[in-house]
């Protein structure tokens, strides 16, 4: 099998693994190396797949054959598939043929398990090494560190790649256990614990010794996926809320299951992906890391899923409408979030122009405050929009009517005869 042959099998293999999103990572220009992770705002070049994901160039992986069996997955072991393992000398080359062309400005490289954990992320360290010190590559690297592996070898990953990524899958323990009996929590757990560790003392380090290696510069990542388990949207923010706290993660990834194997315990292959539920949680968790919301503010037991018509941030605010109205020209920058329509960037455009004179509503607009949805929200020297009434009803009616032209269209089929025009 040549190079070309194995590319196209193991970058569609790669396809279902959404945490490749640009890292933000600042690896400047450095003389006698080639690449950097600053050409761009992003840090790293990356491109949108037909699905809506984003898919940074090269993504690939080592290999396609592993010794699990987990039941969600095109890989697992007794999937009949094609399968192809790069050489470390392969990887390295096509990569930095690649760059040389460019089509990419870094590599995000992931595995199957070949033989163990230790044995694939070993032979990921000799291409990156490859990289680094043979081809003086400068340019963004993001690694996966396959769960089990031990920590000498986490390290090493560590010094090469800009950012290391763990990946979770399934959000529950008994998922695991019922999906992937080869994983196991505390394998997942020990190398994010690892990361997060190291990388503190790393920043300890280079405050000290300027010219310290750096270790996982960018920090650390991890992908959830969503619709293969029966797990609620609030265990899954839960989960989230408790990785940003405790393990300092830049971002928790969620991938809608897509279904492309025949299981007794997956939704069948016909089931279309959760894709406006991934996007709600991608919002959610937006609030999360930005907007100073807890999970346990945007669900509860009552309710843990969410309302799939509106924004999280909308039913938030429809179930605290006590909160509301919020006074522009008097509330705090936490208040003003807090408004849907409202964002980081108005909020603070907000407190900055209302320090030289009381703001009105015509000045919201230019702010960039969304008036369809913060007009129910907010008042302006005291005053809401002219002739503005509504009750709970019709302001959950108005909501979902601001939202609807920003969701994907219902697809159009044509009648057949047989079919009634309000099927």
């Amino acid at each position: 099998m040549d190079v070309l042959e194995k590319l196209t099998i193991l970058t569609d293999a790669a396809k279902y693994d959404a945490a490749c999103t640009s890292s933000g990572g600042t690896r400047g220009s450095k003389k006698g190396y080639i690449g950097n992770t600053s050409s761009s705002v992003a840090g790293c070049c990356h491109s949108f797949s037909a699905d809506g994901r984003c898919v940074t160039l090269l993504k690939v992986l080592m290999t396609n054959c592993c010794v699990y069996d987990c039941k969600y997955c095109v890989n697992r072991r007794s999937n009949d598939t094609r399968r192809a393992t790069f050489t470390p000398e392969e990887l390295a080359d096509l990569t930095i043929n690649f760059y040389r062309r460019n089509y990419i400005e870094g590599l995000f490289l992931s595995s199957g398990v070949l033989r163990n954990p230790d044995y694939t992320t070993e032979r990921m360290i000799r291409a990156l090494r490859i990289l680094r010190e043979t081809y003086r590559f400068n340019g963004y690297i993001h690694a996966k560190a396959i769960p089990g592996t031990s920590p000498e070898l986490v390290e090493q990953l560590g010094l090469l790649a800009d950012r290391l990524s763990v990946n979770i899958e399934l959000p529950s323990e008994a998922g695991l256990r019922t999906l992937a009996p080869d994983k196991s929590k505390q394998a997942i757990l020990a190398p994010m614990r690892q990361i997060q560790t190291r990388n503190q003392q790393n920043k300890e380090e280079l405050v000290k010794y300027r010219h310290a290696p750096k270790f996982a510069p960018a920090g650390q990542s991890t992908q959830l996926i969503v619709g293969a388990t029966p797990d609620s949207d609030l265990h899954i923010l839960r989960l989230t809320q408790g990785l940003y706290d405790k393990y300092r993660l830049k971002r928790v990834f969620y991938s809608a299951y897509v279904p492309v194997v025949e299981h007794a315990l997956l939704p069948a292959k016909d089931v279309k992906p959760p894709l406006l539920r991934e996007h709600r949680l991608y919002q959610a968790d937006w609030l999360l890391r930005f907007y100073g919301f807890r999970a346990e503010e945007l669900l509860d037991n009552h309710h843990p899923d969410f309302d799939p018509r509106v924004d999280p941030k909308c039913s938030w605010a429809l179930n605290h409408l006590d909160f509301f109205p919020v006074e522009v020209n008097t509330a705090d920058y936490e208040a003003l979030l807090r408004v849907p329509g409202i964002g980081i960037t108005s909020a603070r455009r907000i407190l900055t122009a209302r320090r030289t004179g009381r703001l009105h509503l015509e000045d919201l607009r230019r702010m960039g405050v969304v008036m369809k949805r913060a007009q129910y929200f907010l008042t302006a020297s005291g005053k809401m929009p002219n002739g503005l009434r509504f009750t709970p009803d019709s302001l959950l009616r108005g909501l979902i009517a601001a939202e609807q032209p920003l969701l994907p269209q219902q697809e159009m089929v044509q009648l057949s005869l047989f079919d009634s025009a309000g099927a």
